[in-house]
């Protein structure tokens, strides 16, 4: 079994933590990972993404081509409209539809949201409004990571979920509580 993963966003959305609770739970249940990484031209605000691919047998490549992602996980709507050229027909979009307008000339929301919306296989929702209405807003990436937790397949949510806990232990237990609890509503909020 394999599983190609693009995660997506704007820098400081808490994308490459997502790809770290990723790969400690592929890392925990001995399943094979690769991971490419590209940062935007500043910490905050420029473009981030992560090729994450992970399978039971050995994989040679850490870059997905175009066509082979089976998920694109975002945290901006049109970051996820960025990378749908890497998507395989039957794949997943997993994204906020919160977008983060770092430019002067973003494109129109209700334009993206209809893009997206005619894919055949999308979860969206407003996570950041989600996670701040639950007292937890800097934790709209753990959301995220629970929304897409069900079609990323090799690991359970549960093994995810694990990984969770262990990489905010040193936070302190109400860090790892409300990341839990985060993660949760995100699983529970998709079909």
């Amino acid at each position: 079994m394999k599983k190609d993963i693009i995660l997506a966003g704007v820098g400081g959305q808490g994308i490459l933590t997502i790809a770290t609770i990723i790969g400690d739970a592929a890392a925990v249940a001995g399943v094979n990972l690769k991971q490419a990484e590209v940062h935007g031209m500043s910490q905050r605000g420029g473009d981030v993404q992560s090729n994450l691919r992970l399978s039971t047998e050995p994989i040679h490549s850490d870059l997905i081509r175009q066509g082979a992602a089976d998920i694109i996980i975002s945290m901006e709507p049109m970051e996820a409209l960025r990378y749908l050229p890497y998507l395989n027909k039957q794949g997943w979009v997993v994204t906020s539809s919160n977008p983060y307008k770092n430019i002067p000339n973003y494109p129109d929301e209700q334009a993206i949201m209809e893009e997206l919306k005619a894919l055949p296989n999308t979860a969206i929702l407003p996570i950041e409004d989600l996670a701040k209405e639950n007292s937890m807003p800097k934790s709209a990436n753990v959301f995220l990571l629970g929304m897409a937790a069900k079609y990323i397949e090799i690991l359970t949510p549960e093994q995810l979920r694990e990984s969770v806990k262990r990489l905010f232990a040193s936070k302190g237990e109400k860090v790892v509580e409300m990341n839990c609890q985060a993660f949760d509503l995100g699983l529970n909020a998709v079909k």
